[in-house]
């Protein structure tokens, strides 16, 4: 599932997308799909079956979250179909998967985060508009949403666009109210940049770091150091001139390949849209 800045999703067979190495330039997408030549891919999602009981919990740059039925969505189209109704001048930057009984955490690119349950967001149709996650100062916008796993050893990691970011216990993270104005996760500045992202790790796993000039870096989580909410972050790589971080992804391991969580497909579109 194919989600868009629009608010649109297109559906694709996996093996209809062409499989290349890793320095070719891959095949435009609007040879892959019906989408318009303002549409940008926003958000992935790796479905095998539209069960009952599962949801799709989506939210959009101003800071709205909308949840809605997996079944709901069903029924795919070669022109694609709405799966948000956006107010005007916002667009839809992710899309997960989740049981209806997760926490979700929001980030923002000036630094600030809210942790709640997705129980405040009650499911409703396809064609609605969201309700409010976070509400944003001027110019911020949200630039991550995870599904939280309950695991006690996860941590949330922090990127900027300088190529500075940290982690930080998930403990840190008080759970609030849906609508609120959140808590700082990291404090921005010159040196550090914007955030670019925002997901939760585990020691053992390991994220991938991309820059506007192609580059990128493959870090063991547990090698970043776990420092609190209100810090800049240390140094994670070097960057040249105007070169900046674009896209940062977790990497699935081999277990959640074969199944499949809620937290992995669309990581690395969301971070890295605008690149």
């Amino acid at each position: 599932m194919f989600f868009t800045n629009t608010g649109q999703v297109y559906w694709l067979k996996v093996h209809e997308i062409p499989e290349a190495g890793r320095a070719t330039k891959g095949k435009a997408i609007v040879n892959l799909l019906q989408i318009a030549q303002t549409e940008q891919i926003t958000a992935i999602l790796s479905v095998d079956q539209f069960q009952e009981g599962k949801f799709v919990v989506m939210s959009t740059r101003k800071g709205l979250i909308k949840k809605t039925a997996l079944s709901a969505y069903s029924n795919p189209r070669a022109g694609g179909i709405r799966a948000i109704n956006l107010e005007e001048g916002d667009r839809l930057m992710a899309a997960r998967l989740t049981s209806g009984n997760h926490e979700i955490l929001l980030g923002t690119k000036h630094g600030l985060s809210i942790r709640f349950h997705e129980e405040e967001a009650r499911a409703v149709g396809r064609v609605a508009t969201g309700v409010w996650g976070i509400r944003l100062e001027e110019g911020d916008e949200v630039i991550s949403a995870e599904v939280l796993s309950p695991n006690a050893e996860a941590s949330i990691m922090t990127v900027t666009e300088k190529g500075y970011g940290k982690r930080t216990e998930l403990s840190e993270y008080r759970t609030q109210g849906r609508g609120g104005h959140g808590i700082i996760t990291i404090q921005t500045s010159p040196r550090n940049g914007c955030v670019i992202a925002a997901l939760q790790v585990k020691d053992e796993e390991e994220v991938m770091l991309v820059t506007t000039s192609g580059k990128i870096l493959r870090l063991r989580a547990g090698d970043i150091r776990v420092i609190g909410r209100n810090t800049q972050g240390v140094r994670l790589i070097d960057l040249e001139g105007e070169e900046r971080v674009c896209g940062v992804a977790r990497l699935a391991e081999k277990g959640e390949r074969e199944e499949g969580t809620p937290t992995d497909p669309g990581a690395a579109a969301d971070a890295g849209d605008d690149a």
